[in-house]
């Protein structure tokens, strides 16, 4: 049995600084300052509110890796994140169960450069695997 802990959820929005200023209306605090992800041409910024934390993703580019989801389903949460403290066991284990990864394992600047990745799953849509190292 997987034993994953849910860290955020990731919330797709276009103007990521007109978001931080909707949440905050709503009582969300920022935890961490925007951070630009190189690799995936997003921004992220994580915001927390009664022991939730939300991850704001902004394409920064038209090819991010969100820009074609950011089309389809406009502002909206898109995916929860777990965190894993045995990665690859985990992410075998969710491969087996009929996730399919998207991406390969890479680091997430706005998380301390942990390894993340991405995996489908026809029931329930997008997750991510997040590594926490022990």
């Amino acid at each position: 049995m997987l034993n994953l802990k849910v860290h955020h959820i990731g919330y797709l929005v276009k103007k990521i600084n007109a978001a931080i200023s909707e949440f905050q209306h709503l009582g969300y605090v920022i935890l961490q300052d925007i951070v630009y992800d190189d690799s995936r041409k997003v921004n992220i910024c994580f915001m927390e509110k009664d022991g939730y934390t939300v991850e704001l993703v902004s394409p920064a580019t038209p090819d991010s890796v969100v820009a074609g989801l950011l089309k389809k389903y406009k502002n909206s949460p898109y995916h929860f994140c777990y965190e894993s403290t045995d990665f690859e066991n985990d992410l075998a284990a969710l491969t087996k169960d009929g996730y399919t990864a998207i991406d390969m394992p890479t680091p997430a600047p706005a998380l301390g450069n942990s390894r993340v990745t991405f995996l489908m799953n026809a029931n329930l849509g997008m997750i991510e695997l997040l590594e926490v190292r022990s």
